[in-house]
This record gives structure tokens, C-alpha cells and sequence, in this order.
């Protein structure tokens, strides 16, 4: 996930000794570059599976400096993915002249070319001319000719990370997480979601605010940071784009998920899809961007999962400062609450194994939302109000 400038330390304290021999190397090559040992180190805030510096030279014009990035893998993220195809990838977009060059590699980590654009904000995703840049930034990406075979990834990743997840959490989390319970979940999804007609693309799959860049000059952008790519189906990509508009992670709180800002406005995601579509040179009809947009709808369901699985592991190996377990927790509610609207009650649900009088409740307040949208709400903070709950009693019992 991205990032973005905080203030300068002149250490390079941060750096393995190999990272600095290659930096001290590249920077020999300038001939602008006033001293080479003369690093300065700026972490950069908002990455959350690896630690990203920006590295400055001093150069003998006053104005400039030489830039590069430097990102130092996260502990135990080899986890989530293997590091040797993400730096096939990161080569093969090179090559298609997507994204930064690869500069050097370390032990643990790589040093790339940086790129002179703005890293985008959360507020830049709501805006609309940047949506659009976005949405046709997506289709030309999911476009590629990228190696591996061109299939769903998503479900295998899925069940693979669940069981990650369930080997390193103690039985109680196990069972406050429901974790047994989304086992059932994947492969209910993947039955209702796949389909022989859903078109399959080279998918970014973590396309948050801060992996996007963009060229004010130019208006152009940038995609960045392929740790998480594989070929998916293009619906959930734009579903993950959708959920990562809740996201803000440069504010105090930066787990804390405002999904008041997902776009529930059918009219946004139809402006998006149409745009993403439209961008290939052929106009689409109303028809495919009703049948894309409601894939997309489907797709955030998964997404829930993912993101939320990926927080119970990330929370146990990852020693970034955020907080992981909530940020899971908060993808797993919402889960469970938006379930029933998108799918209806397909497939088993936590009410099955918590106690009778919450079960009527849930059931009743499920009931009424067909007579008034906002009971929605009622439920949702009915089952925050449980599953937190459920995540006390589990710290405090164990």
C-alpha cells in the first residue's frame, strides 16, 4: 500500500549496509551529485506491507536534487506472496512502460527509479476527472500481456491466506473471527460469482489512493507497487478501487474505515464503469455497463474477505504501526452487514452460531429493510456492537 512525504531525517541509519552500497553506486554515476555519501533518508508515511524512504542528493544546481525510492520488505509479508514473481512483474511493466524502473536489489528490498508526479489523496479518488483518469488508467492495465496463466487467482489466494490466518491465531480468535465459518464463504462466493462469461484481466488488486501517482502537467498517471497483481476478474479490481474509497490511511486513526464514502450512489459507479469501458475506443451499451457494475457490487464481497484475512495475518508477522486486528474486524463487519443486500441469504452466516435472541433480532431487523432502507444501519451497528463484543471476550478469556 502507498505513500506519502513526512518531514526529512538526514539518517541513513535506516538502511542496510548493502542498500547504502548501492545507492553510494548509482550516485557515483552523476555527475551532478555533490557528494555521495551525502544521503538524505525521508520515510514515507501510508505503506503498510513495506517501509518506503525517498533518498535525496545535493547536486550542483541549487534547485535540484537526485532522487530514488528505496523499499525495505515488511517482516513475514513473503506470506501474503512470492517475491520473486513481483519483481517479474515489476520488470515485465517496465517493459510495457508502466511504472518505475527497478535500480537495484538487496537482501531485503530494492532500490527504483522515483517517479516526479504526485502520489494521489484520499479526497482525489471522489473526484470525478481524476475518476476517470483512473478508470481508463484501469482498463489499459488489466489490458496486458503479463506472463502466467490468465485465470481467477482470487480463490486460491483466498483459502491459502485463511489458512495462514488460522495456524498463526489462538482457538479463541479463530472463533471470534468466524474464521471457520468464512472457510464456507469462499467457496459459496466462488460458486455464485464465477462465471464462464466474466471477462478475466491483469489485475492490480490493491489500487488504493496512495499506488496511484499522477502528472499535473501532463494529467497523466501512474500505476505503482504490484506486490498484490495477478490475473483476476476485472469486476473485482474495480470492486477493491470502490472499498479502498472508505480509506484514509495519512490521519491519526489510519485503520479506521469510513465506508460512508464507498460510492453508494448507483449513478458514480455507473460514471466509472462507463468510463472504464468507453476508454477501448467503442462506446459501450447500457446493457454492459448495467452487467459490469453489477459484478462489481458482487465483487466487493470477496474484497471483504481478502483485506480482512490479510489483517488477522498482517497483525501477527507485521511490525509497521497500524492496527491490523481492527482493520480486519472492520472488513469482516462489513461483510456480514452488506452480505444479504447483495446476494440475499445465500449461504451460512455468524447468526447460526451465536445465541437465539440475537439470532430473532438480526432476523427481524433483516426482515424490515425491505420497508425502509435506513434499518440498515440498525443492523450494522447491531452486529458491531456483537462482534466486538465477541473480540473482548476472546482477549479476555485466552
Amino acid at each position: 500500500m502507498g505513500a506519502i512525504e513526512s518531514p526529512v531525517h538526514d539518517k541513513a541509519d535506516y538502511l542496510p549496509g548493502e542498500a547504502k552500497d548501492i545507492l553510494k553506486s548509482l550516485a557515483s554515476e552523476w555527475d551532478d551529485v555533490l557528494d555521495v555519501n551525502a544521503l538524505q533518508v525521508i520515510p514515507l508515511k501510508g505503506a503498510l506491507t513495506n517501509e518506503v524512504f525517498q533518498i535525496k542528493w545535493p547536486t550542483k544546481t541549487e534547485e535540484a536534487s537526485r532522487k530514488v525510492l528505496v523499499r525495505i520488505y515488511g517482516e513475514g509479508v513473503d506470506i501474503f506472496f512470492d517475491r520473486n514473481d513481483e519483481i517479474r512483474t515489476f520488470e515485465c511493466m517496465s517493459k510495457h512502460g508502466q511504472g518505475p524502473c527497478l535500480l537495484g536489489r538487496f537482501a531485503n528490498g530494492r532500490v527504483e527509479e522515483f517517479i516526479h508526479a504526485r502520489t494521489l489523496s484520499a479526497s482525489d479518488l471522489h473526484d470525478s476527472n481524476i475518476s476517470s483518469l483512473i478508470a481508463a488508467k484501469m482498463k489499459e492495465f488489466h489490458d496486458l500481456d503479463m506472463p502466467g496463466p490468465k485465470k481467477a487467482h482470487l480463490w486460491d489466494r483466498l483459502r491459502n491466506w485463511l489458512g495462514v490466518a488460522k495456524s498463526l491465531c489462538c482457538p479463541k480468535e479463530v472463533e471470534a473471527f468466524y474464521l471457520d465459518t468464512i472457510e464456507k464463504e469462499i467457496s459459496m462466493l466462488e460458486k455464485e460469482l464465477s462465471s464462464a462469461h466474466q471477462r478475466i484481466g491483469f489485475c492490480h488488486n490493491d489500487l488504493q489512493y496512495g499506488n496511484i501517482m499522477i502528472d499535473e502537467e501532463t494529467n497523466s498517471l501512474t500505476i505503482i507497487d504490484y506486490e498484490y497483481a495477478s490475473y483476476n476478474p476485472v469486476a473485482y479490481d474495480i470492486a477493491n478501487h470502490f472499498c479502498e474509497m472508505a480509506a484514509n490511511y495519512h490521519t491519526e486513526t489510519p485503520h479506521i474505515l469510513d465506508f460512508s464514502k464507498y460510492p453508494a450512489d448507483l449513478e458514480r459507479r455507473q460514471y466509472f464503469v462507463y468510463e472504464y469501458l468507453r476508454s477501448s475506443g467503442e462506446e459501450p451499451s447500457e446493457s454492459e455497463v448495467a452487467h459490469l457494475v453489477h459484478e462489481v457490487e458482487k465483487y466487493t464481497l470477496p474484497n471483504h474477505l481478502f483485506w480482512g484475512i490479510w489483517g488477522i495475518i498482517s497483525g501477527h508477522v507485521n511490525k509497521i504501526d497500524f492496527d491490523y486486528k481492527e482493520y480486519a474486524t472492520q472488513r469482516f463487519q462489513e461483510y456480514w452487514s452488506r452480505k444479504p443486500f447483495v446476494l440475499g441469504s445465500v449461504g451460512p452466516s455468524p447468526e447460526s452460531v451465536i445465541d437465539d435472541t440475537m439470532e430473532k433480532l438480526m432476523t427481524k431487523e433483516s426482515t424490515a429493510k425491505s420497508h425502509h432502507h435506513g434499518h440498515r444501519h440498525l443492523h450494522s451497528r447491531r452486529l458491531r456492537k456483537f462482534l466486538n463484543l465477541a473480540m473482548f471476550r476472546s482477549k479476555h478469556k485466552h
